[in-house]
Order: structure tokens, then C-alpha cells, then sequence
């Protein structure tokens, strides 16, 4: 099994990173063009300081015939892109407008409608940026376009897409006012889940790009429905829980609702976090192609588990135990002696991108 996992692993990290790493230089070069200066350092820092969100998304690709791994790679790294320099429009301007919120976020709508009409995402601003996010909208319409039978994965896409908006829309807003329109919109999303694990099951990109995955697959209508429910809730949450996880410090000196802190305390968040990777991986299991999403959901878990931020704050041993629930030793006393095959290949990988 760890022969297995590593052969994955490499194959991810020569196939796929490379060329993920190359459309974010060339989205880079765009994004400096921009003409206002606090939009162009919103735009970069979404770039460079989010990258892991572009590879991580990108890691299905390395399951992809060669012929389709540019395309799948290059739409990802696009969507995805808009996705973060959105979310850094919302948590860096110091702006609480929910409307402001829902017109930006109306590019996430378009790009995944290939037919869709451009409109003026930053109508509730003083200024735009000059055409970065409706090219990345124009772009992500034609890469989404080309997609084999694109029709029979977009109903899910759309889906995906406005319960991500919605997310965006209210969870900036004030504190308190922020809890209670979560709690409002995302206490139902499935029996068994806390209204801020359903609100992050709504914040993850994963499923778009997994159905992706799957109409170049060439899943049928049956599979499709079955990798949808696969990754929305709990893989999806799964995702989005990791990366709260590993930011709390980071948020609460910004003051911005981190969903991890919403548990009533720190082993009932790890308990929760491990109860929900427990039922993603089991659930990637039991679909087309389980073997290639269970390595996804592992090693999603082995890079965020062993990040640096959580030696900073303390939080190995919760790391630890959160990662066993998939299978995954990231070692529970030494960060640099994990005993899982994952780790020292994450180890490689950030010299890659460092370089």
C-alpha cells in the first residue's frame, strides 16, 4: 500500500504540479497588470500565497490520460483562481456589504455557464480592476465548454456554485450577524452535521473539479449522481474544516469567522473533524474510481496535517489524530520523523515550489 501511495504521489508531483505551476505564473503575469494598486496586491497575494489550493485541486488530474491533464489542469487553475482572488476581495477590503458580496461572486455563476453574458461584478465599488476577473470568467466559460458532455455534469456544477456564493456572501458579514444567517441558511444541509460543518461543506471547490474528473472520465448519468453525493457533504467539509483547522490563529487575529472555533471546544473539534473524515473516506471508497478518490482525500488531510502552521499553534497531536481517522501517520510527536509515505513526498513537494 505505501509502494502504491508513493508511485501516486510521484506521478502527481511530476505530471500535474509542473504544469499547474505554469498557468499560475501566467495568471501572475495577468493579475500584474492590473491597474489599481490594492486590487493588483489582492490579485498576486491570491496567487502566491494560494497556489496549494490550484494543486490540490489539480490532483485528480494525475489519474488522467496525458492527453487531457493541460486541460483539466489549466481549468482549475483558473477557476480556482477567481475563486481565492474573490475571497481575498471579501476578507481583505474592509467592506461588509452583502450586496457588494453577491455581485462579485456572480463571476463564479458566469464562468461556469459558458453561455453566460459577462456583467459588472464590481458595480458596488469605486473602481474595478481593469478586466483581471472577466477574463478569468471568459476563460473559465471556454475551458468549461470544452468539457466532453459538459451538460450532464453542469445542473451539479451550478449547484455547487450558488451554495459557494451563498457561503460567501453571508459568512462576511458582521460578527454575530455572520453566525446567525450560517446557522440560517446552512443548519439542514445533512442529518448529523452542525450548521458550521454544513456551512463548510458549502465552501469547497473539490466537487466542481471532481465532476470534471468525471465527464472526462466518461462517467455515466448513475456515477455522476453517486460522485456528487460522495464529496457533497463530507468531503467537501472534510476540506474546508482542514483548512479552518489550520488557520485559526490567522483568524482570529483578523477577526474573521473561522468554523473550526464554532465546536464548544478543542477535542470535540478534533472528535469532529476525525467523525467527518472518517465517512469521506468511506464514501470515496465506495464510488467509480474509489482508489483514485481516496488518495485524494488522504493527501489532502497529509499536506494540511503537516503544514507548518499547525507545529506554530500547537496542534500536532490533534493533526495526528485527525489524520489516522483517513489512515494517514503524519507522526504524532516529531513534525520532521512522520512515518507515512506521504510525508516525505509532501517534503518534496514544497521544495518544488519554493524553486
Amino acid at each position: 500500500m505505501d509502494r502504491d501511495l508513493a508511485e501516486i504521489g510521484r506521478r502527481f508531483l511530476i505530471r500535474v504540479v509542473p504544469q499547474a505551476a505554469a498557468e499560475l505564473n501566467a495568471l501572475k503575469r495577468l493579475a500584474q497588470r492590473i491597474p489599481n494598486v490594492e486590487l493588483r496586491r489582492e490579485a498576486i497575494a491570491s496567487i502566491t500565497h494560494k497556489d496549494f489550493h490550484v494543486h490540490g485541486g489539480c490532483i485528480l488530474a494525475t489519474f488522467l490520460p496525458s492527453a487531457l491533464v493541460r486541460h483539466y489542469v489549466r481549468l482549475v487553475s483558473t477557476f480556482e483562481t477567481a475563486v481565492d482572488y474573490l475571497d481575498n476581495l471579501c476578507d481583505r477590503a474592509g467592506s461588509l456589504d452583502e450586496t457588494d458580496f453577491r455581485a462579485l461572486h456572480e463571476a463564479l455563476f458566469d464562468a461556469v455557464t459558458p453561455d453566460a453574458r459577462l456583467r459588472h461584478y464590481f458595480r458596488k465599488r469605486a473602481t474595478d480592476d481593469g478586466g483581471y476577473l472577466t477574463e478569468l470568467v471568459t476563460r473559465s466559460q471556454q475551458q468549461f465548454a470544452a468539457l466532453p458532455s459538459y451538460s450532464a455534469i453542469a445542473p451539479y456544477v451550478r449547484g455547487v456554485t450558488e451554495r459557494y456564493c451563498e457561503l460567501q456572501a453571508v459568512k462576511h458579514l458582521a460578527p454575530g450577524e455572520r453566525e446567525r444567517r450560517c446557522k440560517e441558511t446552512f443548519g439542514d444541509v445533512a442529518p448529523g452535521m452542525q450548521w458550521w460543518e454544513g456551512a463548510a461543506a458549502c465552501g469547497s471547490t473539490l466537487p466542481t473539479f471532481a465532476l470534471v474528473f468525471a465527464t472526462m472520465r466518461g462517467y455515466d448519468s448513475g456515477q455522476i449522481r453517486e460522485l456528487h453525493a460522495a464529496y457533497f457533504p463530507h468531503i467537501s467539509a472534510f476540506h474546508i474544516l482542514l483548512d479552518y483547522f489550520i488557520d485559526q490563529a490567522e483568524d482570529r487575529a483578523h477577526g474573521e469567522l473561522n468554523f473550526v472555533a464554532c465546536y464548544p471546544s478543542r477535542e470535540a473539534a478534533r472528535d469532529g473533524i476525525a467523525r467527518i473524515a472518517r465517512t469521506a473516506l468511506e464514501r470515496s471508497l465506495g464510488i467509480e474510481d474509489g482508489r483514485s478518490h481516496a488518495f485524494a482525500v488522504r493527501a489532502m488531510c497529509a499536506f494540511y496535517c503537516s503544514r507548518a502552521k499547525v507545529r506554530e499553534q500547537a496542534l500536532g497531536g490533534d493533526a495526528a489524530a485527525i489524520a489516522a481517522a483517513v489512515g494517514v501517520d503524519v507522526g504524532s510527536t516529531s513534525w520532521q520523523t512522520g512515518r507515512g509515505v506521504l510525508v516525505p513526498l509532501l517534503t518534496l513537494y514544497r521544495r518544488m515550489i519554493r524553486a
